[in-house]
């Protein structure tokens, strides 16, 4: 997995590309907690580049939604696949994230909060 990062707007948004699963999350975790603690708590999740996600990938994110709400951030997730979608639904996740089918939808959401 390789994690792209942006900024726009005042919003940081990380794009991985790849699996997210049990090998990888770590790796995610540990660069979304990395802005947390630089006061990024702004941020929109592309996920156009993943792929396939696993419970371990939806448990980061999960965290990463507790993490933003509890530092009065924002988060959304956007340009979400058909197979992350399913997931998702799967879990029953769809309804705990903000999700934007496009980034630039997603950076005005999260810009306005």
């Amino acid at each position: 997995m390789h994690i792209r990062e942006d900024r726009s707007d005042g919003v940081t948004i990380i794009a991985p590309a790849g699996r997210v699963d049990s090998t990888t999350s770590s790796s995610l975790e540990r660069h979304l907690l990395g802005l947390i603690g630089a006061g990024r708590h702004r941020l929109v999740v592309d996920l156009a580049e993943v792929d396939y996600i696993s419970s371990a990938g939806l448990r980061v994110l999960l965290m990463l939604a507790k993490k933003t709400k509890e530092t009065r951030g924002a988060l959304a997730l956007c340009e979400m696949g058909d197979a992350v979608r399913q997931v998702f639904g799967l879990a029953g996740f769809l309804p705990l994230f903000t999700i934007e089918t496009s980034r630039d939808a997603a950076v005005t959401r999260v810009s306005a909060r």
